[in-house]
């Protein structure tokens, strides 16, 4: 079965016309995104997330590597037909309304009659916009424009859709629309590839996530799998002033107040001795909770954890 996208050591390097310097903005990306998922692209300025979309939507060639869209080589123009993007910030004619809108770009697909007219109707369902169909863009909030903008992709039914930022710059109640439109789609089959620095939304819809960083990938994997406990949460009281001293200095992290000691690590050697101390100074061990990371982090940790390197992405 072919994936709804793939790259396979896909790198990108930008040589400035001035200097010769040569930026690598990716490097031998690898990557398998299944069709019908959510798949969340995350990673810091500079990442790469940028450079990748633009050779995936054709728009710059990458300096070595190659990428699938449905089984498709990118550069089959059939793609075109699957594939659709929507930028952080759409631009569009705003003396239009968000029907004109969509009859415009449902024509430039060729749709037209009552196919173009019932395909309007289910997208400004789809998107919560069917109340202010008649508006004309300019009197649109970011939130209504940004469900415009996805509406505008979907025109021609497309497999994969690419969404850069979708909730950047939203309110929370704006936020969770433009979420449950993801949502929306996943459950019609459509695949996601979502790029976004609210990672907490990332975490709340997608099945999949990789993290990048200075163009490499990191992590990919299932957020189940990602986010699986590493550190453990262990709480006690009626510790001596000796075996307080002795876990705090084991622990990766502790904290004493009123007399209850809460140590936290991750090293299971360490976990069973500060157990062991615990209960060689007859204290009360109140818990011992696995502790599950946020996917932020884990991204906070996986970005600090690398060295700082001379070039990135300049796009992003």
């Amino acid at each position: 079965m072919a994936y709804a996208i793939q790259t396979e050591g896909l790198t990108k390097e930008f040589v400035s016309v001035s200097s010769a310097r040569v930026t690598v903005a990716l490097k031998d990306l690898t990557l398998q995104v299944e069709e019908g998922e959510i798949f969340g692209f995350l990673g810091p300025n500079g990442a790469g997330k940028t450079t990748t979309i633009k050779i995936l939507l054709g728009l710059i060639f990458p300096t070595a590597g190659r990428a699938w869209v449905l089984g498709k080589d990118i550069w089959d123009t059939a793609v075109k037909y699957d594939l659709a993007f929507v930028p952080d910030s759409p631009y569009f004619y705003d003396f239009l309304t968000a029907e004109e809108l969509l009859r415009f770009y449902g024509g430039l697909f060729g749709l037209k009659g009552s196919i173009l007219d019932k395909r309007i109707e289910e997208l400004l369902e789809l998107v919560g916009m069917t109340h202010a169909r008649g508006r004309r863009l300019r009197e649109y909030s970011r939130g209504m424009f940004q469900r415009v903008g996805i509406a505008q992709a979907l025109v021609n039914d497309p497999k994969v859709l690419l969404l850069d930022e979708p909730t950047s710059g939203l309110d929370p109640i704006a936020q969770r629309e433009v979420r449950d439109i993801i949502l929306k789609l996943r459950e019609r089959g459509k695949t996601v590839l979502l790029c976004s620095h609210h990672l907490s939304d990332v975490e709340r819809i997608s099945d999949r996530v990789a993290i990048l960083n200075r163009g490499k990938l990191e992590r990919m994997g299932r957020l189940d799998d990602l986010l699986a406990a590493e550190r453990v949460e262990i709480a006690a009281e009626g510790l001596s002033e000796e075996a307080t001293r002795k876990i705090t200095d084991l622990a990766e992290e502790s904290k004493v107040i009123a007399g209850r000691v809460t140590a936290y690590d991750s090293r299971r050697d360490v976990i069973n001795a500060i157990i062991d101390t615990i209960r060689g100074a007859k204290g009360e061990l109140i818990s011992v909770i696995p502790q599950r990371q946020t996917l932020e982090d884990l991204f906070v940790r996986i970005v600090q954890q690398e060295e700082p390197a001379a070039v990135s992405e300049e796009s992003r």
